[in-house]
């Protein structure tokens, strides 16, 4: 007897034969979840397009045509064109061996001679089962290898930079990338923020699997659970197919959620609660599939305040800051503008064919006063713009688009010059250029355009 508590798999049988169908459906049903019957073939087409069977029991001969099989190897054909990955077990008589083994040559999996002892009938269609679950795991990895390919397509550029401010990432990604702690990359839009979290997975242990990047800000609400948890199909009105989430692809590799912050409070608890329970269930599902992936968010989202504010959750940014990363923006790394703007320009100098081009030192230290509120994202789109638009081989500053003034407020101060006395105004300004260099006395004094002796001075008149 089969277990009734335990019983999985769904199977087809296709028969004109009534007696056949009853006997077959009163053994069966004990041992399998769910068996159909079906005298009339013409119905296969819209059965299998309805219902994901996992075995379909195919008669080789119907009333009107005993003997040849033809009809049997037409049905073969028409189930396989719908359904690629489909398991048919043939029905047939004893002296019709020789056709059978014909038709799995066609397509089908195996066989059984009618009239069948009921152990070999549930063993053939056990055997057909667990075909039909490695067809599908088979058509997973296919999934999960097209996603692989996809990102390692993607363009991908390494993390450029020497300052101060983007070593204390390094640093930090160094200590942590080979551990599994879930990581948060804070940092305005354009300062990298997927580099870093691709940066993480290359040197992680999990480096040889996926890496997997969802932008949570395009994901609609409607969705959002078929993206990030999957489904099965028929869920839904445009489930044509079974699909693999965003979670589920992500097994075994990294997982990067960017736009975090964007995520209403629904939408926030469906992510705590797979996290927490490190399982998902696609839409249309009952089963629940374990996920193991290392999970790496992003946003450029004050969360902090948005927890004060009630509109991002506590538990659920607990979960995802076990290390945070705060990327710089461009303006606080301006010795790295140089190296980024020189890639960029060799970047693009070849793909529109003027490889000749330079930067001036102009333009550089123009660049080295600028804003950037696009930040790198910004600095890689003004150079390209240069590289299109300029006739000259060399790039000056009115081939970019500078369109922000500058500030006549000492930034992070909110005070405006006139308001001081050249004392103040030194002082202001050397905190300033102390904080750059992380308090480095060579590099603020060279940067000040005074001796060490001269800043250390300055640095004991005004208490600092």
């Amino acid at each position: 007897m089969g277990d009734k508590t335990n019983k999985t798999g769904r199977i087809l049988i296709v028969d004109d034969n009534e007696d056949l169908l009853k006997a077959a459906k009163i053994f069966l049903k004990r041992h399998f979840e769910q068996v159909d019957l079906e005298k009339n073939p013409q119905a296969i087409p819209s059965l299998i397009t309805n219902e994901d069977y996992d075995v379909i029991l195919l008669d080789m001969n119907f009333t009107k045509d005993v003997s040849s099989g033809k009809e049997g190897y037409y049905w073969l054909e028409k189930i396989l064109e719908i359904d690629p990955s489909a398991v048919v077990v043939l029905i047939t008589a004893y002296g019709d061996v020789q056709m059978a083994v014909k038709a799995i040559k066609a397509g089908a999996t195996d066989f059984v001679l009618k009239p069948w002892e009921n152990e070999k009938l549930l063993a053939t269609l056990y055997s057909a089962m667990k075909l039909r679950q490695t067809r599908q795991e088979v058509e997973d990895l296919k999934i999960k290898q097209k996603e692989i390919n996809l990102q390692i397509n993607s363009r991908y550029e390494d993390i450029i930079g020497k300052s101060s401010a983007i070593r204390k990432v390094f640093e930090t990604i160094d200590r942590v990338a080979g551990t599994d702690a879930n990581v948060l990359i804070l940092g305005e839009n354009g300062t990298g923020k997927e580099l870093i979290a691709r940066a993480l997975h290359n040197n992680s242990n999990r480096k040889d699997e996926v890496f997997i990047n969802v932008d949570l800000g395009s994901v609609s609400e409607t969705l959002f659970e078929s993206e990030l948890f999957g489904h099965k199909k028929g869920a839904f009105t445009d489930a044509k197919e079974d699909r693999a989430g965003r979670f589920e692809i992500a097994n075994k590799g990294t997982l990067f959620l960017d736009e975090i912050g964007n995520l209403s409070l629904p939408l926030q608890a469906k992510i705590l609660t797979a996290i927490q329970s490190r399982k998902v269930s696609r839409v249309g599902a009952n089963k629940e599939t374990n996920i193991d992936i290392r999970l790496v968010c992003a946003t450029n989202m004050p969360l902090y305040d948005m927890v004060k504010d009630n509109k991002f959750r506590q538990d659920l940014l607990y979960r995802i800051n076990t290390i945070e990363i705060e990327l710089p923006a461009l303006r606080e790394r301006i010795e790295d503008i140089p190296l980024l703007a020189n890639h960029f320009l060799k970047q693009y100098a070849e793909k529109y064919e003027k490889p000749a081009l330079k930067i001036s030192d102009a333009a550089v230290s123009r660049m080295q006063k600028h804003h950037w509120p696009g930040n790198i994202r910004e600095l890689q789109h003004a150079i390209e713009r240069a590289v299109i638009m300029s006739g000259s081989q060399v790039l000056q500053p009115e081939d970019f688009n500078f369109n922000a003034q500058p500030q006549n407020t000492m930034e992070g101060e909110n005070v405006t010059l006139d308001q001081f006395k050249l004392e103040d105004v030194e002082k202001i300004l050397i905190r300033k250029v102390l904080k750059k260099y992380n308090g480095n006395i060579t590099q603020a004094a060279s940067e000040l355009g005074l001796t060490r002796s001269s800043l250390y001075r300055r640095l004991e008149k005004y208490g600092l």
